[in-house]
């Protein structure tokens, strides 16, 4: 295990949402301009076998606090009070932590309780549909020709356009205000012991929104394009037409080219301060992004392909000191960064974590794990050896049974319905819920018709042969090979039992643990 050898200990974690790894240089874009990434890369470890855990974005994040994955138990919330939090351990042994972001559901009622575990924050407003600036009557408008997610087609896209309004000079952009005050804080206490700077940023989440100047380096594509103005996918199949799928391609790399500028403050700030010396440095995000493969946008509704599933991350440890080099160990951002960090400030994690400490796969890429688990609550359950992926589908159409196991029953936006709790159970929690009992209430799985028969069902890739997941395999001792490793992640997650039954897994050999 590596040690601190007596020097300062901080970090800077600096986390995208929404970030590809297909458009980024390093890991295969020749095309997109995000000369930093590159930087980054020469810097630090790249990891190629990174993946996600729980999705999407809240339940990403919670996996980060508790080291743990969470998506098996319930759907996007707030941290439990039974949680485990990286950040509250580390404020509780002395490390300053420190949060800056414009991701506003932290600030909804599915996300309320994540950050008040650092010791201190603060929230920069106007990303999305952050019901921040008010403009009560009149139609907002959108510009000549718009075409996708307009004015009209909801609260949160209209709140959209009114926060746009508000947005006219690059460092008005939530972006902007998140890395200045994450310089800021680093400004403020470079010389100083103990401390770990999140700076976390929505972008390049969707809509991709970015300033003219980072259009201008694709100023042909943007000259040659004469669709209507497009840059919010629907979470659907492609309807438009080849033109606006690359188009929204370009105005993502325009974002990412954005991203990619204040992550050079960042590392420009590593320079003045000689932080290299003594501050780890962390670079992930929570998920990628259909952008038009298969005919699809976005995510969630549709299993967990390769460009969502498989992400970015990079780490500088200056313990080790190895830069420049690529790990082909495989790794979970989302779990594995607590129990990273909680060592790197010389913090025992707690019995309930499940992620592992990096500290030797960024040195030598020594093997952490054999399998990772990931998915959606209510959706497949998937597994990865790093070579072929297996995503196991729901037995039967009604997708059922499946509920979730809570103490704070609420959604994305707003509370779960009287109907819901009217039928709500109070279970004894599960091991990792330190005594406490839970509400035990039904829940439905993501449906979407745009998903095909063969979607909804179980699948199985081998990346070595087949990188873009075209073709799903049949191999016997293969898929029998990872339902045992789905089985026993399962078990060690303490999975409810109903999801053995609800994905067929429910016989002698695949009891859960009791």
């Amino acid at each position: 295990m590596l040690e601190q050898k007596g020097m300062d200990v901080k970090c800077v974690v600096v986390m995208f949402d929404t970030l590809n790894r297909r458009h980024l240089p390093g890991y295969g874009c020749d095309w997109v301009k995000a000369p930093n990434f590159e930087r980054l890369a020469e810097k630090s470890v790249q990891f190629n076998q990174s993946y996600v855990c729980s999705m999407p974005c809240m339940p990403a994040r919670r996996d980060f606090h508790t080291a743990r994955p969470n998506f098996l138990h319930r759907s996007w919330g707030p941290l439990e009070p039974f949680d485990d939090s990286v950040p509250e351990m580390l404020k509780e042994a002395g490390v300053y932590t420190h949060l800056c972001t414009d991701h506003y559901h932290y600030f909804e009622d599915g996300g309320g309780t994540y950050h008040n575990r650092y010791r201190s924050y603060e929230f920069n407003r106007g990303q999305e549909g952050d019901l921040w600036k008010g403009v009560v009557k009149g139609e907002v408008e959108g510009p000549e020709g718009y075409a996708g997610r307009g004015p009209g087609s909801g609260v949160y896209e209209r709140q959209n356009w009114v926060n746009r309004g508000y947005q006219h000079e690059e460092s008005d952009w939530p972006v902007a205000k998140t890395f200045r005050h994450g310089m800021a804080f680093i400004e403020t206490n470079w010389a100083e012991d103990d401390w770990c700077l999140t700076i976390e940023t929505f972008d390049p989440h969707e809509p991709f929104y970015s300033c003219d100047r980072y259009k201008e380096a694709y100023a042909e594509h943007y000259e040659g394009y004469r669709g209507p103005f497009f840059d919010w996918p629907e979470y659907d199949r492609v309807k438009e037409g080849d033109e606006a799928v690359a188009h929204l391609r370009y105005e993502y790399a325009s974002l990412v080219s954005m991203c990619d500028a204040k992550l050079g403050e960042v590392l420009d700030t590593f320079d003045r301060y000689e932080l290299w010396e003594d501050t780890m440095l962390v670079v992930w995000t929570d998920h990628g992004f259909m952008l038009g493969e298969r005919d699809m946008w976005a995510k969630c509704w549709m299993p967990f392909y390769d460009e969502v599933a498989r992400t970015p991350f990079y780490v500088w440890d200056p313990r080790c000191g190895k830069k420049g080099e690529v790990r082909e160990s495989l790794v979970q951002p989302a779990i594995d960064l607590g129990p990273t960090l909680l060592r790197y400030f010389g913090v025992e994690g707690t019995k309930d974590m499940l992620g592992k400490d990096l500290a030797e796969v960024i040195e030598n890429d020594e093997v952490v794990r054999e399998a990772g688990i990931f998915g959606m609550h209510g959706g497949h359950v998937n597994v990865t050896d790093g070579r072929y992926v297996y995503m196991r589908g729901a037995a039967e159409s009604t997708n059922q049974p499946l509920y979730n196991y809570t103490l704070m029953p609420t959604h994305m936006r707003g509370f779960v319905g009287c109907d819901v709790l009217g039928e709500a159970e109070l279970v004894t929690g599960f091991g990792f819920m330190k005594g406490c009992k839970v509400l035990k209430l039904a829940a439905k799985g993501w449906e979407h018709p745009g998903v095909s028969e063969q979607e909804r069902g179980t699948m199985l890739f081998d990346l070595a042969k087949d990188a873009g997941q075209e073709v799903n395999i049949k191999d016997e001792a293969v898929e029998s090979r990872m339902v045992d490793c789905l089985i026993e992640l399962m078990r060690e997650a303490e999975a409810p039992s109903e999801q053995y039954e609800r994905l067929g897994l429910n016989n002698k050999k695949t009891q859960p643990i009791d």
